[in-house]
């Protein structure tokens, strides 16, 4: 314990990845440091309810005194260490971009690939880095041999690009799409389990599984999936765009053969940065959407043929690691879940609020979504911010009519304070 304390200082205040002392004062550098050095100290319990610590821990980011940021499920702010290591690239490259970019930064990709695979909990050969979700995903769509009439059961909380993916190969390979529909809120994770089962027949090629609901941040039980998936030689594919580094796993633990995600959302890594992961059995079962070149099947390099891409941006996801390690996975899905219950709890019982999402603990994280009766999601949205400047995001899919509220690690007390008077002032409207 004291020389993991040591490191995290010395790495906080010194010339590493993630050091603070060059953006912005030492003391403040140092405040920092000292407090993720706490957070490792205490119990999981103890961590996560002393504000104290967590409002010095804010510091390490750029917060916005003019809003109050809950959309942080769309994209999340990096901490300066962060954004200072992609502006170093950056300026780095530009002295001679063609020679530092592909002689210099290009081979920084294997390291940073091996660092992602330990994050995972997943080989570096079965890592791809790439640009989001979407891409990662779509990868995988787009990339698996399907004949007409083959079939794949998705539902229709699953995200708009996945669905128009899959609509897409519907149109034009004729593949059989099979729809599952959910009550809201999702209580029994059973029951999802058995939808899918229902669902399966001779045809049955593929498992489209979100791991987190992006609607309702609904947390659903991918594992089982994966494994009955399994059990019929049926393709399980996880797009995980809120689920990684925001709950506390690995990749592996779930035993799917793909996975997707986006790095710029909970592990707060530079915008535009994604990975995918697929079972190194099945590397060679998908075509890149790009193409590669030849030799390359069974290599998960030829998902990365994009051409030209951001190095800087790229580069410094290590950093964003490394900040993620700092406070802890388990200390930072705890406070996560922390902070959703305070909010939550103070409005699950107003007038004319509803909620979207599950209040069950095993079922739901950081994001969360309510409505009020007689009012849409956009008005809504728009009233919270009108009255208290807080930033949320307007859902209308489906069952669900009502914000969407992602707080993260930085978000205090206070503003969620401020999220509950807002609430209770449009309710009571």
């Amino acid at each position: 314990m004291k020389n993991r304390r040591s490191f995290i200082r010395k790495a906080f205040l010194t010339s590493g990845t993630l050091s603070l002392a060059k953006f912005f004062s030492h003391s403040v550098a140092e405040d920092v440091a000292d407090a993720i050095q706490t957070v490792n100290q205490l119990s999981v319990e103890k961590a996560v309810q002393d504000e104290a610590l967590w409002a010095r821990i804010r510091q390490a980011y750029t917060t916005s005194n003019q809003i109050i940021n809950l959309n942080n499920g769309g994209v999340s702010p990096q901490p300066k260490v962060v954004q200072a290591a992609a502006n170093r690239y950056y300026t780095y490259a530009n002295e001679a971009p063609s020679y530092y970019m592909w002689r210099i930064l290009d081979q920084g990709r294997e390291p940073l690939r091996s660092k992602l695979a330990h994050l995972a909990g997943a080989e570096p050969d079965e890592i791809a880095i790439n640009r989001n979700t979407t891409e990662a995903i779509n990868n995988v769509i787009f990339g698996l041999n399907l004949n007409k009439g083959d079939e794949v059961v998705l539902t229709k909380y699953d995200y708009p690009n996945m669905i128009n993916a899959w609509k897409q190969r519907e149109r034009r390979d004729g593949i059989k799409l099979v729809w599952l529909d959910f009550d809201i809120p999702m209580e029994d994770n059973q029951a999802v389990v058995d939808k899918f089962r229902n669902a399966i027949t001779s045809r049955t090629k593929v498992f489209h599984i979100t791991h987190m609901i992006n609607w309702t941040g609904h947390i659903m039980p991918a594992k089982e999936l994966c494994s009955l998936a399994a059990e019929h030689t049926i393709y399980s594919i996880v797009d995980g765009a809120h689920t990684f580094a925001h709950l506390n796993f690995k990749i592996s633990d779930l035993g799917c053969d793909f996975y997707g995600t986006s790095l710029h959302k909970w592990l707060c890594a530079p915008f535009g940065t994604g990975m995918l992961y697929i079972n190194k059995n099945k590397i060679g079962d998908v075509w890149p959407l790009l193409a590669a070149p030849e030799g390359q099947e069974d290599n998960i390099r030829k998902f990365e043929n994009i051409g030209t891409r951001s190095f800087a941006i790229e580069q410094a996801i290590s950093s964003a690691i490394d900040f993620h390690l700092a406070i802890g996975a388990d200390k930072k899905e705890a406070r996560l879940n922390y902070l959703k219950n305070y909010w939550v709890n103070q409005v699950k019982d107003m007038a004319k609020v509803n909620l979207y999402s599950s209040q069950e603990p095993e079922n739901t994280c950081a994001l969360f979504n309510f409505g009020i009766e007689g009012m849409d999601a956009g008005p809504v949205h728009n009233a919270l911010f009108s009255t208290h400047k807080v930033h949320t995001s307007p859902i209308k899919w489906e069952q669900v009519n009502g914000p969407r509220v992602t707080p993260h690690v930085y978000t205090s007390l206070y503003e969620l304070d401020r999220l509950v008077e807002a609430i209770d002032l449009v309710a009571k409207s």
